[in-house]
């Protein structure tokens, strides 16, 4: 915490820059002076997106029972109680916006009560503009760099999906996928994502929100199963801690963004009824608070459970399923979409032979028969574990091995294999350019277009 002083002297022009979190916040200025009340608006107001004022303490309250703010800024003298006083209280009852206090007196005493009261930096009487402008810049910068932080610990500790993560393979069934993903990404709909484990769920909601108004805004995936039922409630929607601390649900880290919520079926019955009044009313209430905070959260869904069955069996409540079930996506066995393996293995051997600094090993025309042939109970992600142990044993294993030679009808689908991988691999080389790709085989344009149609490209 700093503390800064000056003259109230040398206005900014609204034009300058003080970074776009400023620009999107939303600021409460109290005070009971109307001259400084205004001052600070006429300030805030062409370099926020909303500024509002309050007279006293009490007003305050009233605005925010009805509001949240990204900002307070509050004077710590005012005739009904001080601003730490009100800040202290207003922690207890649900406040969880960031607090700048502005004051005459820069005593050690105020300085300790200050932090204890979670305030992020306060201003010394006088002040010019550009010190309550940065106090104010660097507040939010603060807040968003610890939702920053917060939200890539939370993706190394869920061990989620890479961030760069991509729907690959050209098959019928995954081109619908990525159809209905580009129908429903501009909408703010919710969607839920069924199917087996291992079929890419998370993969897709990823994409979905890479294709949405959201994209450069947070996405967070929780797997509900992998949260202790006595923790949840709190990881989720936040509390508010030994009346002043408080602990910021993944609601809240992911406001303005996407929240994906994998393994839905496995929520406890208490959470499955306050999520329920998320979705309905859009505002959340951590443990310990009085208040409400409005939520901008685009909420997506998953399960590889029969969800109408736990509703039969009372695991899961009818009134949340169908709030969930508002656009369904089936993501299909990889069993299903066979001709995608070769795009798949040869992704997942570049990847791994990169990252582990190991050989790759040959995709021959005989493993890639029998890749191919193979049931995958796992789907892509069995696939994926096959082919990082392989490249750390350096051998695959002897089911898939292709030590051996194969003639007759085999050698003749193998064929097909090299060639579409072979053909794929030209067409990613050229960055898709079909009529670059068929000058480098040596064919004709329609030849590779041809091709592509048949593949479903």
């Amino acid at each position: 915490m700093s503390a800064t002083s000056g003259q109230k002297t040398g206005d900014s022009r609204p034009g300058d820059d003080y970074g776009e979190n400023l620009a999107a916040a939303s600021i409460l200025v109290i005070d009971d002076e109307p001259g400084m009340r205004n001052f600070l608006t006429k300030v805030l107001t062409p370099r926020c997106k909303r500024v509002e004022q309050a007279r006293s303490a009490r007003e305050a309250s009233g605005i925010l029972d009805q509001a949240h703010f990204d900002l307070v800024i509050l004077d710590n003298v005012m005739p009904e109680t001080s601003g730490l006083d009100w800040l202290v209280e207003q922690r207890r009852v649900g406040l969880f916006a960031d607090a700048i206090l502005i004051t005459a007196y820069a005593d050690l005493d105020t300085a300790i009560r200050a932090l204890r009261a979670g305030v992020a930096d306060f201003v010394l009487k006088p002040f010019r503009v550009n010190q309550i402008l940065n106090a104010a810049a660097r507040a939010l910068d603060r807040k968003y760099l610890r939702r920053e932080n917060y939200l890539l610990r939370h993706e190394l500790s869920e061990n989620c999906v890479a961030m760069n993560a991509r729907l690959l393979g050209n098959s019928p069934a995954l081109q619908s996928v990525r159809d209905m993903l580009a129908r429903v990404a501009p909408l703010p709909s919710s969607v839920l994502f069924t199917g087996a484990s291992g079929t890419g769920k998370e993969v897709a909601a990823r994409t979905l929100h890479g294709l949405s108004d959201r994209a450069d805004k947070p996405f967070v995936a929780v797997n509900c199963a992998a949260i202790s039922p006595d923790q949840i409630a709190a990881e989720l929607f936040g509390v508010i801690e030994d009346g002043t601390r408080r602990k910021d649900g993944l609601f809240l880290h992911a406001d303005g963004g996407t929240l994906f919520l994998d393994e839905v079926a496995q929520l406890p019955q208490q959470v499955q009824a306050t999520l329920l009044r998320v979705l309905e009313d859009h505002r959340v209430r951590p443990a310990g608070a009085e208040r409400d905070i409005p939520l901008d959260l685009r909420f997506l869904f998953a399960t590889n459970a029969d969800l109408h069955g736990a509703v039969a069996a009372g695991r899961f409540r009818a009134d949340l399923f169908h709030r969930l079930d508002v656009f369904r996506i089936e993501m299909p066995p990889l069993r299903e979409r066979s001709e995608d393996i070769v795009e798949l293995a040869a992704f997942f051997m570049s990847e791994f032979s990169r990252s582990l600094g190991l050989p790759r090993l040959d995709l021959n025309q005989e493993v890639l028969l029998k890749l191919s042939r193979h049931d995958w109970p796992g789907n892509v992600r069995e696939l994926r574990n096959l082919i990082e142990r392989s490249v750390i044993l350096g051998a695959f294993p002897a089911e898939f091995s292709g030590a051996g030679a194969i003639t007759g009808a085999e050698a003749i689908e193998t064929l097909e294999l090299v060639e579409q991988r072979h053909i794929l691999n030209v067409l990613d080389a050229c960055d898709g350019n079909r009529a670059e790709a068929a000058r480098r085989l040596g064919v004709s344009r329609k030849t590779v277009d041809r091709k592509c149609a048949a593949w479903g490209i």
